[in-house]
């Protein structure tokens, strides 16, 4: 058998290379290779090994550049330090990890997993660079609120619409619900997909499934009515109704 190596910290190697051996003591183990260069002068010189270890950073870049120009099948274990969120989502996406300090437990599955054939070999790279992308805009799936002692977490798709009273920001449920949230109206607009939600006024952060009725209204403006909600008068300013229309409309 014949592991491939790609890590450019000498520790993070070394650690690394011990376990391998442990779990592979008759394996060829190549490596090691500290940038996407080396990795795909190494792939143009050498046959494909039958299983890869390969860290997402390197020195000179993310390591899934060198997938792009090297077409391979072979199974690839990523070891990394990015957070818990983006692991979760390798993970879906069946690409296994190793989180940085590697713990043993995580290696175990990991080989296992190659082991029995599970490990996903046609990886969607583009899917991954995309979540690990600091640019690229990621949206709360989830809040978590408290009532009386206990607290609990509210899926976003349970939520009709987010308001403001008395400096209190609230959370409707689709089921009519309300729960005090530990945030500004202003921070959840910002944790929100605007697809899904819209900012109609000062008060209210609605979406779409929560609106019953829209009306015209003087000035150009607009009325709407959301379901079980008590307030009658919500209105849309003349310079948000063509950003709702598109919104609408999207």
């Amino acid at each position: 058998m014949r592991i491939l190596i790609i890590e450019d910290e000498k520790p993070a190697y070394n650690l690394l290379l011990k376990k391998i051996k442990e779990h592979f003591p008759d394996a060829e183990i190549f490596g090691n290779l500290d940038s996407i260069k080396s990795a795909i002068d190494w792939f143009q010189k050498f046959p494909s090994p039958d299983l890869i270890f390969c860290d997402i950073q390197l020195a000179d870049g993310i390591s899934f550049e060198i997938f792009k120009k090297v077409r391979l099948s072979t199974p690839i274990i990523f070891t990394t330090a990015f957070d818990q969120y983006a692991i979760q989502a390798f993970q879906v996406n069946a690409v296994d990890y190793l989180l940085k300090p590697i713990d043993p437990e995580d290696l175990n599955r990991a080989v296992e997993k190659f082991r029995s054939n599970q490990l996903k070999s046609n990886i969607d790279l583009e899917l991954i660079k995309n979540l690990l992308n600091p640019n690229k805009t990621s949206y709360k799936t989830r809040f978590l609120v408290k009532y009386g002692e206990k607290i609990k977490s509210i899926f976003v798709d349970e939520i009709a619409f987010f308001f403001s009273e008395e400096r209190v920001t609230f959370i409707q449920t689709k089921e009519g619900k309300k729960y005090v949230l530990d945030s500004t109206l202003e921070q959840v607009e910002s944790h929100v997909n605007p697809s899904k939600f819209f900012r109609i006024n000062r008060k209210y952060l609605c979406s779409y499934p929560s609106i019953s009725d829209i009306f015209t209204y003087s000035n150009s403006r607009l009325k709407i009515k959301l379901q079980n909600c008590q307030d009658e008068d919500i209105l849309i300013s003349r310079e948000k109704v063509s950003d709702f229309k598109s919104w609408l409309d999207g």
